[in-house]
């Protein structure tokens, strides 16, 4: 006999279904009565709340650590210590703060996504219906208390709905039928019963036992819970798993920010080294070394793409209820070219729905489904059943004049499905058959088939039949008859023989409303759908062909073990239903999509699909997912919903086109005042710019390009998944840089011409200081992928800084940056030049596809 379990020792463990109830019951010390208050106390003490591993808030401090993390920002920050050590305070405050606006604009946004996911945490909250006394010698009552003061010993009652709401072992049950697929993938409900003996089945396929996580979809029970909070299988997935892979938005942003940076660190040495081989100048050229790397750097990218991010996901949640929990998964969102999910709750309702009835030739035949529509009617009603069985709720959803049918019968006596006999029976008076009683059964192919009146070969022929049908990826109940002199007695399962097999009824998955729309929208922006589920692979492909999407041939569990991760790569290309999946499974499909270049998203909703969701580029999870689910998702949806994740995805390419255009813009235009600036300066006999002048043009166009979070991309730019590739995305800011390097050089010999620029520094700050800042305007509007004409706010945005090249010289706010007017000749030129500019630019841009 197992010894009891003092208060302070360790769990019981769910394997618990190795005792008996009576054995399970001493061990934790506890009865069938359930616990009384106060031992319910003492132990709530002793082993906690019944809850999950606390879900610990991200502090500020560590939220601003993190975001020095992107590699622009903290570039940003060394430049920004380096003007402060020589003495450059003007230039290191700027650049600071643009460090600190962007990690508290990227802090504040990751804030608000956490601060809605603890809502919908709140949103899940339920209680349980468990078994207490007040003292030792009254009478249990059942009574609601909160999930989280469930412990082990308390005796609950389940119902039809109910959440499971710990680990328990099972004492009495009624027709108790389970949905594990949060812990399992496997859509249908499994059936559970109250054995007395112990099970050697795997842990999950034990039927005395249910796990927190389950829902209870038919029948009733009494249980006793066996293991609450950490230490329950649920939350076994809660256990931290090792670094995630590096996203899209890390490869592509990150891939173009090293190839920068490596310039930016290269760039002062290399100015140094020519001032004073070439002018003889000393340190005094640090400031500038400093300044020529910070107009390198792309200054505002982490403020604009957290701004863009930011924006997107506001829009995304107050428009479509989806949560953006990571920012940079709204930009993955938008590259995602693949997308992966399980057919249960996506593609199709989770409810079955009746296909067809057939009779055993495989003929249509009404009558097959008008006696299973009997037996689920009366067995309902006489079995006193709280909820009809999923299969039944369809029947008597299938069709009115069934029911009405059925009606018309007098019922007898009923015999429930149990989960040994895989079958239930209505015993009914059909109307004018006097004096005789009809027994309407329906079950199991294999169970009913067996209770019937047929030879041998009869029986294979029909099994042989029912697995034709079956492989046409339909769920089947057969349906027999037995005629019977009526009798007053009870009848019994011995009764249930020599019965004549009528056919088979047969039923499909409700397809999903929206699905079939989704796919095909989804399809047209070019995301590839690819279903990983744990059913049968005939039940997956069907559901894919009845949406209109071809499965073309599966792969299931057994082929993907015999792969390598090479061959499964290649087979993940180009196979669309993957079925028998577990999740170790789904992960490794994701891994090898994503090791062939695809963006892959993951769709999941259950502890079954951790693995899956963190092994995809974004992991999207729907807020009826259990918690560990969408913990682990970056992405949270208002309903498992397509729909949801199209305009998610569009939402995506929305910001993605916008930060690209700010990329291609700024980058170009840098480059090309880089180079103009590196020739200059070796050419002048002073310095071409002056520090705070580079940094000031520098603020000036940066500011100007926030407008960019207001751009509307081009359709062409939302059609496609939005993935900035460092080859051509570099081969396009090479080339318009040097034609911004040409423009200026131009105006240099404007200069020469006009205001004896060459001996004259300040004249030359001034003309360079305005054309700049005007061919800048240019590209923001000429360089855009967006809707022509431009928004509003990015042609203020270029107006004003035009405005400010023009005016700043002219007025006494230019005098402390070394600017001064310039003669009306040089603006005469100046206009020549930048219609040229401008010229070359659309020629190009219509010439040359942007990246």
């Amino acid at each position: 006999m197992p010894e009891r379990l003092a208060a302070g020792e360790a769990r019981p463990d769910p394997a618990a279904g190795d005792l008996t109830p009576l054995q399970l019951l001493r061990a934790l010390d506890t009865s069938p009565r359930g616990l009384t208050e106060d031992e319910a106390a003492t132990r709530l003490g002793v082993h906690g709340p019944n809850t999950l591993p606390a879900h610990r808030t991200t502090s500020w401090p560590l939220r601003l650590a993190r975001s020095l993390r992107d590699p622009f920002t903290a570039v940003l920050l060394a430049l920004g210590l380096i003007s402060a050590a020589v003495a450059s305070w003007g230039t290191a405050v700027v650049i600071l703060t643009l460090v600190v606006v962007s990690c508290v604009l990227r802090s504040h946004g990751e804030h608000r996504a956490e601060a809605a996911m603890a809502q919908l945490r709140e949103l899940v909250a339920t209680t349980a219906s468990v078994q207490r006394r007040e003292v030792p010698s009254a009478q249990p009552r059942v009574r609601e208390v909160p999930v989280d003061d469930l412990v082990p010993g308390d005796v609950i009652r389940l119902g039809p709905g109910d959440m499971v709401p710990a680990d328990v072992r099972l004492l009495r049950a009624h027709g108790l039928h389970v949905d594990q697929s949060a812990l399992t993938g496997e859509s249908a409900p499994v059936g559970k019963e109250a054995s007395q003996l112990p099970d050697s089945e795997a842990v999950f396929g034990r039927r005395q036992l249910c796990f927190q996580g389950s829902t209870v979809t038919a029948g009733s029970a009494a249980a006793v819970v066996v293991a609450t909070g950490a230490h329950t299988r649920f939350a076994a997935a809660h256990i931290p798993a090792g670094t995630r892979p590096a996203g899209a938005f890390d490869r592509s942003v990150h891939g173009i920010s090293w190839v920068l940076i490596r310039f930016m660190l290269i760039t002062p040495p290399l100015v140094l080294m020519a001032n004073a081989a070439l002018r003889g100048r000393g340190l005094e050229t640090l400031p500038f070394a400093v300044a020529v790397a910070v107009g390198l750097t792309p200054e505002m990218l982490p403020v604009v793409v957290t701004t863009c991010l930011t924006r997107g996901a506001a829009l995304l949640a107050r428009s479509h209820a989806v949560i953006v929990r990571r920012l940079p998964a709204l930009h993955d969102l938008g590259a995602m070219d693949v997308l992966c999910l399980d057919k249960t709750g996506t593609l199709t309702q989770d409810r079955p729905q009746v296909a067809e009835a057939v009779d055993a030739e495989g003929r249509p035949a009404p009558a097959v489904r008008q006696w299973a529509t009997v037996n689920a009617w009366w067995t309902l009603q006489l079995a006193d059943l709280p909820a009809p069985d999923p299969l039944d709720d369809a029947l008597l959803d299938a069709d009115a004049f069934d029911v009405e049918e059925a009606m018309a019968c007098d019922p007898v006596d009923v015999l429930p499905f149990d989960p040994v006999r895989r079958l239930s029976t209505a015993v009914v008076r059909t109307p004018g058959a006097l004096g005789r009683h009809t027994l309407v059964v329906k079950g199991a192919v294999e169970s009913v088939v067996a209770r019937c009146a047929a030879d041998e070969d009869e029986r294979c022929r029909l099994l042989a039949e029912a697995e034709r049908l079956a492989g046409t990826g339909v769920r089947l109940l057969a349906v027999a008859t037995g005629e019977r002199a009526a009798r007053t007695r009870g009848y019994t399962p011995a009764d249930e023989r020599g019965l004549a097999f009528q056919g088979f009824v047969t039923f499909r998955d409700a397809l999903a409303p929206s699905a079939a729309g989704a796919l095909d929208r989804l399809a047209e922006r070019g995301v590839t759908v690819k279903v990983l589920t744990g059913d049968h692979p005939a039940t997956a492909a069907r559901a894919c062909r009845d949406l209109g999407l071809d499965p073309g041939e599966t792969a299931d569990a057994t082929t993907l073990d015999a792969l390598d991760d090479d061959q499964l790569a290649e087979l993940a290309a180009t196979t669309t239903v993957f079925a028998r999946c577990t999740p170790e499974h789904k992960a490794r499909i994701l891994t090898a999509l994503r090791s062939r270049g695809a963006v892959a998203g993951f769709l999941g909703d259950g502890v079954n699909d951790l693995p899956a969701l963190r092994a995809a580029d974004v992991g999207i999870c729907p807020l009826g997912g259990v918690d560990t689910a969408r913990e682990s998702a970056d992405v949270v949806l208002a309903d498992k919903d397509l729909a949801a994740i199209y305009h998610a995805v569009a939402a995506g390419r929305h910001a993605s086109g916008n930060i690209a255009s700010y990329l291609r813009i700024t980058l170009s235009s840098n480059l090309g005042n880089v180079i103009a600036m590196l020739v200059s300066g070796l050419l002048l006999p002073f310095l071409p710019m002056l520090p705070a002048q580079v940094l000031m043009q520098n603020l000036c166009f940066d500011a100007a390009q926030l407008a960019f979070a207001h751009d509307r991309p081009a359709p062409r730019v939302l059609a496609r998944p939005a993935v900035l590739r460092p080859a051509p995305f570099l081969r396009f800011i090479t080339g318009f840089g040097l034609l911004g390097a040409l423009a200026d050089l131009a105006t240099f010999a404007a200069l020469a011409a006009t205001a004896s620029a060459v001996r004259d520094g300040g004249a030359f700050h001034s003309g360079w200081f305005t054309e700049n800042l005007l061919t800048q305007a240019l590209v923001m509007l000429l360089l855009r992928t967006g809707l022509r004409p431009a928004p509003r706010p990015l042609r203020l945005a270029a107006a004003a800084l035009a405005a400010v090249g023009l005016l700043l010289p002219l007025t006494p706010l230019g005098t402390p940056l070394g600017l001064e007017p310039l003669p009306p000749a040089y603006y005469a030129l100046l206009a020549l030049i930048l219609t040229a500019y401008a010229a070359a630019l659309r020629l190009f841009v219509r010439r040359r596809r942007q990246p």
